[in-house]
């Protein structure tokens, strides 16, 4: 045998034989573990003060210092502390986003994939809580919780220079998950990886309260019960859902394939300052008046295996994050369109549609006997968030899905009159073949097959071009006045779409200066945008299934931009077109360059500038001015006059100092009467040659025509970066980032104004943050998340 091959067998048998030493001495002191230990632990007659004890002291401590890390998909290790369910199930070695794997891996999601913590475990789940004897020693020592917190308190306080040298927070890190067992050699070996991670400790009194309940048990209360009115309210949202006949059953299918990853709440039921009680759209395989037995699907259109599927409401009790958070109001006036869209409606449904992939991933086939017009207003009637289930849905993070949206734009649409037709409808039909999408190669899949989609993508661009020049020609031209103005009260008429690298935000109104490119959204790209990148998108799919996302999206990116480009001078279209797609490759240029969207009439646009394309902005303004929302306006704060003129410059940036900037900063800002602070956001847009390239992005970077947008309030899920300042330092501050030339200036910033990772009062800064946050928009306010905050 080779004497690297025994050195090998050496380093396994000593790794592994540690871990076995330590388990075998867990088990000597404190039994062998077992999920049944957990589960039947004795519970006191006092488990009403234990209830109470958990929501008072506890839960607050896990929310503030633990959920704000660890939630939805990119949680550390897979250990998502939102509810006690995530929290018992415990952490997984693998992560979910992985974007090189050539097979799709088994779902692991909570409250579909398993149902029982011996199933967890089954799966790879290892817990972070003691599940041998329940004695006091045991619940500390045998508790991976208890003793990252302790490792926490050993090494507490880590300074700037300490994070830079010890702590690696890029998401694409190595991420270390130890068991109990391998919790000795990793405390060895990563004496500041304790918890909070990259932040400062608990408390003296906050790391005792959570020791103390760990040492009793871990006590976590069951779901609450609901209250007898949100009761009601459910049953008979549900007996709406679930009538027998065909036109209901193909409308339900057709609203939980795109309410699946929204939050419903019912707004008569929803006390002003409180946070609503919120509920899942799940399919389950038995009616309303039954326990809810939820079908486990990858994709909300997958084969049911039943023959009846029932849309039900299951209620949430997790604590909400932000940047899964999409909330949805169900109330009498939206019920009544549904009912008149979907019901009321003069038209047939012969039989319901097949669950083969090759129907039920194209809603143009799946739905081609629901009418045009109500799939549409259905869509644009919260189309925020419809555009919102891609950014917090099943992608919840990734740049292979976000890569292809530009920094900043605006998005309008095609008012649904224009589709309610029966040209169009024909159109759409005509379509089914060209219109299929990737998610029909369901989840694991060779990129090769998108020369096919390429294909059909040209196809339906030339016949699309062909059925407008036919339909805009006698003096019919695109003005204005074919974009959907909200029906003079629907502020989701217009949208502003932000993309920071990885994740990005979407909110209702035109923010900010007028970006480089704007969409104009109809009926087919909106729908295919949503089976695209929210139902027909799988997080644990496999590579060539994400390659194939992103690669047809970049179509349908530059489907909305054609539209918006329609309404310019027929003889700027082209040269517009180039002008946002510099340095990008040849089969692009190709694109570009032919004759794939040969739209030739004339604009119905009188334009008297010779800048034609900001005009255009003004035009689309004024027809849009009535639904035009007062939040992030900076009208809206609070501040003295002048202070908020101070703070607009920091607005309009551009060049140097904004690329300086980290993508996004929540700015507290502390009036001069001490009133109530007021928060900010400030928006560092990246600027692109081309977001055409799916590798080296950096490449294409243009640093020099970065520029900044500042709201009122918080924008954004995952901050960069915190600054506190007084509103009599605003001029300081605002100076200090006008001059930003160099790194060591951004530092010299932070040491002023910046709440650091290191800063000692971090943790009251995030509280009183995420306070004014949730007080001030208790529907949609919901914790941050932590994971992207920089180490400067």
């Amino acid at each position: 045998m080779s004497l690297w091959k025994k050195w090998l067998i050496f380093i396994v048998i000593t790794v592994t034989g540690c871990a076995t030493l330590v388990s075998l001495n867990l088990d000597k002191q404190y039994g062998s573990a077992a999920v049944e230990n957990r589960i039947d632990r004795t519970v006191s007659n006092n488990e009403q003060a234990l209830s109470k004890h958990y929501t008072q002291h506890i839960k607050p401590i896990l929310e503030a210092r633990c959920v704000v890390c660890h939630a939805c998909y990119d949680a550390p290790c897979q250990l998502k502390m939102t509810s006690p369910h995530g929290f018992e199930r415990g952490a997984h070695k693998e992560k979910v986003y992985d974007g090189g794997r050539l097979l799709a891996a088994t779902p692991n999601r909570l409250y579909l994939d398993a149902t029982s913590l011996a199933e967890w475990r089954a799966r790879g789940f290892f817990p972070v809580l003691n599940e041998r004897q329940q004695t006091a020693e045991a619940n500390l020592q045998a508790s991976l919780t208890a003793r990252m917190l302790t490792l926490k308190q050993q090494q507490p306080h880590p300074s700037a220079a300490e994070l830079t040298e010890h702590f690696d927070f890029s998401l694409s890190r190595k991420q270390q998950c130890p068991t109990i067992e391998e919790f000795d050699r990793y405390a060895q070996n990563q004496p500041y990886a304790g918890m909070p991670f990259g932040l400062p400790a608990l408390n003296t009194d906050e790391h005792k309260q959570l020791m103390d309940w760990l040492a009793q048990g871990a006590y976590m209360p069951p779901d609450p019960v609901l209250s007898a009115a949100h009761l009601d309210a459910m049953a008979a949202l549900e007996q709406w859902l679930n009538t027998d006949d065909l036109k209901s059953q193909l409308s339900a299918r057709y609203i939980y394939e795109h309410l699946f990853t929204s939050n419903l709440y019912f707004s008569a039921l929803h006390h002003t300052h409180q946070q609503p009680q919120f509920f899942r759209l799940v399919r389950s395989k038995t009616a309303p008046g039954q326990a809810i037995d939820v079908i486990a699907s990858r994709r909300p259109f997958d084969d049911p295996g039943v023959y009846r599927v029932y849309y039900r409401l299951q209620p949430v009790h997790d604590t909400l994050v932000h940047k899964t958070h999409q909330p949805y109001d169900i109330n009498q006036g939206l019920l009544q369109k549904w009912q008149s869209w979907f019901k009321d409606a003069d038209y047939q449904v012969t039989k319901l549609p097949s669950y083969a992939p090759e129907v039920a991933a194209n809603p143009l086939t799946a739905f081609v006997e629901l009418p045009v017009t109500a799939r549409y207003r259905f869509m644009l009637e919260r189309a925020e968030n419809t555009i919102m289930g891609y950014i917090k849905g099943p992608v919840c993070r990734g740049q292979v899905a976000l890569n292809v949206i530009n920094d900043r734009f605006w998005v309008y649409f095609v008012k649904p009159e224009l589709v309610d037709n029966a040209a169009v409808d024909a159109f759409y039909l005509s379509q089914q073949e060209n219109l299929r999408l990737p998610a029909e190669k369901e989840s694991s899949t060779l990129a090769l097959s998108w020369v096919g989609f390429a294909a059909r993508q040209g196809n339906y661009m030339r016949a699309r071009s062909d059925f407008m020049n036919q339909a805009l020609k006698d003096g019919v031209h695109l003005t204005p006045e074919g974009l959907w103005d909200g029906d003079g009260n629907n502020q989701n008429a217009s949208l502003t779409v932000f993309r920071h690298f990885d994740n990005a935000t979407v909110v209702k109104g035109l923010i900010g200066e007028p970006p480089k490119t704007a969409w104009v959204i109809d009926y087919v790209l909106l729908e295919r945008i949503h089976y695209l990148l929210v139902a027909g998108f799988d997080v644990y799919g496999n590579y060539g299934h994400q390659l194939m996302t992103r690669l047809y999206m970049d179509f349908l990116r530059m489907e909305g931009e054609s539209n918006f480009l329609a309404f310019l001078p027929a003889e700027l279209r082209r040269s517009e077109f180039k002008s946002w797609y510099q340095k990008s490759g040849p089969q692009l240029t190709k694109f570009i360059e032919g004759d794939i969207n040969p739209f030739h009439q004339p604009s119905g646009i009188r334009f008297n500038s010779n800048d034609p394309k900001s005009e255009l902005y003004q035009l689309f303004a004024e027809h849009l001015k009535d639904v035009q929302p007062a939040r992030y306006q900076l009208h809206d704060s609070k501040l003295h006059q002048n202070s908020t003129a101070l703070l607009a410059k920091l607005g309009k940036l551009q060049g140097k100092p904004a690329s300086l900037l980290p993508e996004l900063t929540m700015i507290m800002v502390e009036p001069n009467d001490t009133s109530t602070p007021q928060l900010f956001t400030l928006i560092r847009n990246s600027a692109h040659y081309n977001v055409s390239s799916l590798f080296n992005e950096e490449s294409n970077r243009n640093p020099a025509a970065d520029d900044t947008t500042l709201v009122s309030g918080l924008l954004g899920s995952y901050p960069d970066a915190f600054w506190r300042v007084k509103e009599s330092e605003l001029p300081k501050l605002v100076a200090q980032v006008q001059q930003l030339q160099t790194e060591a200036d951004y530092v010299k910033l932070l040491q002023q104004f910046a709440i650091r990772r290191s800063s000692a009062d971090f943790w009251a800064f995030s509280d009183k943050l995420n306070q004014l946050f949730m007080q001030q928009y208790p529907v949609d306010g919901s914790w941050l998340d932590y994971n992207r905050l920089e180490n400067r």
